[in-house]
């Protein structure tokens, strides 16, 4: 435990020392990110210095036990090492969950892109249903919703949604949620009452910072069109719509939402961004797999994580095996009992290996 506290207190004077440089002292984007760094790794800073401080006074407590003579001198030694390593239980407590892997991304902004896959309309109407549970738990949650660019059909249902969480701790409250979402009901286009099953397809991901991701000029096609759909005759009439293309990769964006190309762009360049970053961690953590099988089921964009049971007032998560029968509730965004039991087992996961 010690030597982990140590990797981090280096880590955290090596931040330190970064900061008054002058030559990052001029960079304001390199500012901004290595002072959050500063800001992670602080408590673990504190908890060593404490740690090693309480190690140390139960030490020379204890060798003042052994050489003292004086019985009242000696009892009040001993009351006092017995306060110290009750502490220092609590400490080593403290510290153990300290230590449990952290993501660097969970205090970030998300960008979520949910997609209808198999079912057609109905597909689309839960995607929807989806949006609308997303938008709610953000908003008990105090965090802000931003749609970025969406697609919509004429019942009301979404092809495509794609917005941004704003907020502290956005994206831990929403990194569990990607994965293929599977739905059974009776969809409100069916007369004669059968259940059917759609999926849904749901990408999470952290919100890239300019420093994080390097984008040549030269590798972008941006192409400049009229939106269709809804925004009225202002979209219509003026050529408003962007689409990206990142040649390298060959990931296109389109955002056609606002009302003028500048933000439409600005809106395409957030979300490449933070695709392209997102592409690199799936690429590692797909290399990790290979030896780490418990990562399968957590991150996994083609895999089914969960299934909404309507007739059955049931929604179940696959990865846990969890099943809780207030569907209903759930989906009017009190997700609260779900997002705990996912991050309890991420942690006990993470505390075993």
């Amino acid at each position: 435990m010690i030597e982990k506290l140590k990797e981090f207190e280096s880590k955290y004077q090596e931040i330190l020392e970064q900061l008054s440089d002058p030559v990052v002292l001029s960079d304001q984007k390199k500012i901004a990110i290595l002072a959050k760094k500063e800001a992670s790794l602080k408590k673990y800073s504190e908890s060593y210095h404490e740690y090693v401080e309480l190690l140390s006074d139960i030490e020379d407590f204890s060798i003042l036990k052994k050489e003292e003579t004086d019985k009242e001198e000696k009892k009040q030694i001993e009351i006092e090492l017995s306060s110290m390593n009750e502490k220092k239980v609590k400490i080593e407590e403290y510290i153990r969950e300290l230590l449990i892997p952290k993501d660097p991304d969970e205090e970030k902004n998300v960008i979520i892109e949910i997609r209808a896959a198999a079912g057609g309309d109905e597909a689309a109407m839960f995607a929807a249903d989806l949006f609308r549970m997303y938008s709610n738990y953000a908003t008990e949650n105090k965090l802000k919703v931003d749609v970025m660019s969406s697609n919509q059909i004429g019942i009301g249902g979404f092809k495509e949604m794609i917005f941004g969480v704003i907020g502290i701790n956005a994206y831990k409250n929403f990194k569990f949620e990607s994965g293929v979402h599977r739905v059974q009901r009776v969809p409100v286009t069916e007369s004669g009452g059968r259940i059917h099953t759609s999926t849904i397809t749901v990408a999470v991901m952290a919100e890239a910072e300019d420093a994080e991701v390097e984008i040549d000029p030269n590798d972008l096609r941006v192409d400049v069109f009229n939106a269709s759909g809804h925004g009225g005759q202002n979209v219509q009439k003026n050529e408003t719509a962007i689409r990206i293309t990142h040649l390298p990769t060959g990931l296109v964006v389109v955002c056609q939402d606002e009302r003028s190309k500048l933000q439409n762009r600005l809106r395409a360049m957030k979300i490449l961004y933070s695709r392209l970053l997102d592409a690199e961690k799936q690429r590692i953590q797909k290399e990790e797999s290979l030896t780490r099988k418990t990562q399968v089921g957590w991150g996994d964009r083609s895999e089914k994580i969960r299934t909404y049971n309507f007739p059955q007032n049931r929604i179940t998560d696959h990865r846990i095996g969890l099943s809780l029968y207030n569907l209903p509730d759930i989906m009017n965004g009190n997700m609260s009992e779900l997002v705990k039991s996912l991050q309890m087992a991420w942690n006990e996961k993470n505390i075993s290996e």
